[in-house]
C-alpha cells in the first residue's frame, strides 16, 4: 500500500477519512482502489495546495476530482454528489495537472 510522505497523525488519519467518504459516497466496493494526494501548484490563480482523489471501477475506467483544499481541511460535502460519478471518467489524455 502506497503512503504519503506526510507523517503526521492528522493527515494520516485525513487520507483514511477522504478515502472513506470517497467510497461511501460512490458506493464502492472493498477492493476499488482509491488515490487520495495533496499537490501543490505554482500556476496563476491556483490555489497553493489542493486535494485529487481517483478512483478505479472497471480495468481501465479512472475517475477522478480535484478539491481546491488543503487534505486536512476536506469535509464530506467537498465530494461530488453520487450522480456525477460517470462525469468524473477520466477521458484519454486527461491528466491530474493543475486548474
Amino acid at each position: 500500500m502506497l503512503r504519503s510522505f506526510e507523517k503526521r497523525p492528522e493527515h494520516l488519519q485525513a487520507l483514511d477519512r477522504v478515502k472513506a467518504w470517497t467510497r461511501a459516497r460512490f458506493k464502492l466496493a472493498e477492493d476499488v482502489p482509491i488515490l487520495v494526494s495533496e499537490v501543490a501548484c505554482g500556476l496563476p490563480g491556483c490555489p497553493p495546495l489542493e486535494t485529487v482523489i481517483a478512483f478505479w471501477t472497471q480495468t481501465d475506467t479512472r475517475h477522478h476530482f480535484k478539491v481546491f483544499k488543503r487534505l486536512e481541511e476536506v469535509v464530506a460535502d467537498d465530494l461530488p454528489p453520487t450522480w456525477m460519478k460517470n462525469a468524473l471518467i477520466a477521458l484519454d489524455g486527461d491528466g491530474l495537472e493543475c486548474c
